[in-house]
């Protein structure tokens, strides 16, 4: 997530200096074939271009508007699992007691901090799956590997192995690291635990209900952060998305041509400088779009769910009265994962 004021100018153009370059490419031929080569029939009337132009900002804005619409579901179901994680953490430690048993407050304390420390490992596997890389994604393309300088992706910084062990016991990390959907099978854990502390007498019924019912929230919202990792923006929309946009930006230089040379002699020169601008306008809000579809893989303006996982961890803790809390994570070069 981008969090300063806005994307500078400069960056903008650094992220898109590429097309940029081949947008001049496509602006320089036609001009000098029509001047040098004598070729005057690559010259089109803009009528039928502006119509192909109308086409493609129409299906641009749709799907901006609707992988607009999958980042503000994404980002909607990630405040739904901090408050849910929020609630499990008052759950567990006034729910989880020893009344009526003679249990010793030292090991109540123990099972409130592995009840909430699992939690956070779930959180923490929760999120490692949705940074694995799919096929249909863009992290892989140039410019976004490119920017991947100016910020870091956690989640490829430390191994998830690693990155358990803060919060699982050694048994149970190894049983959850053999695991294909580690995040679910965590849950399990806590259910197994929660039955134990029934059987113990530490929940009645109704507690023990009402800490189930949770992780079945929680089951809900990963599937829901699951439905949209696993299904892209629809591949026809955004396939179509961009052919119109490639048949729009390869005209447009062709149908300025005429446009140009009727205003005087050396004029048609100018069709090079406006035609990168007009085409530069459609391409980066196709680009624009395209880098919205995913808002798990990783890229500048994910949701960002390394940052709400750090704040959940530190809210949790608290509810612990630990005292040495991690720090909240800080934007770097205005970006936030």
């Amino acid at each position: 997530m981008h969090a300063g004021r806005e994307y500078g100018l400069k960056q903008f153009l650094q992220w898109t200096r590429r097309d940029i370059y081949w947008l001049a490419l496509l602006g320089t031929v036609p001009v000098l074939l029509y001047q040098y080569a004598g070729l005057k029939w690559i010259a089109i009337p803009w009528v039928p271009i502006a119509m192909i132009g109308t086409a493609a900002a129409f299906i641009v804005g749709f799907k901006n508007t609707q992988t607009y619409n999958r980042l503000w579901e994404a980002r909607q179901i990630y405040g739904a699992i901090l408050n849910l994680t929020r609630a499990w953490g008052i759950m567990v430690r006034d729910y989880v007691s020893g009344a009526g048993s003679s249990i010793l407050h030292e090991e109540l304390n123990k099972f409130h901090r592995q009840l909430i420390y699992r939690h956070i490992g779930w959180l923490t596997a929760l999120r490692y799956q949705l940074r694995e890389p799919r096929a249909w994604e863009n992290m892989g393309k140039s410019y976004n590997r490119e920017y991947l300088h100016y910020y870091k992706i956690p989640e490829l910084e430390t191994p998830l192995e690693v990155a358990l062990t803060s919060y699982l016991s050694e048994e149970e990390c190894r049983y959850i690291l053999d695991k294909k959907n580690k995040a679910v099978q965590i849950i399990a854990l806590q259910s197994m635990q929660l039955k134990e502390l029934f059987d113990k007498g530490l929940l009645d019924t109704l507690k023990h209900i009402e800490l189930e019912r949770m992780l079945k929230d929680f089951y809900d919202q990963q599937g829901k952060c699951e439905r949209i990792k696993n299904f892209p923006y629809p591949r026809q929309f955004a396939s179509i998305n961009l052919y119109f946009i490639r048949i729009f930006v390869y005209l447009v230089p062709l149908g300025m041509l005429n446009e140009f040379a009727k205003l005087g002699e050396h004029m048609v020169w100018l069709t090079i400088p406006f035609s990168v601008l007009v085409s530069w306008v459609f391409n980066s809000m196709e680009r624009v779009g395209e880098s919205t579809e995913n808002p798990f893989e990783g890229g500048p303006n994910d949701v960002p769910i390394s940052a709400m996982t750090r704040t959940m961890e530190i809210d949790l803790r608290d509810m612990l009265n630990e005292t040495n809390l991690p720090a909240p994570m800080q934007p770097v070069n205005d970006i936030l994962m």
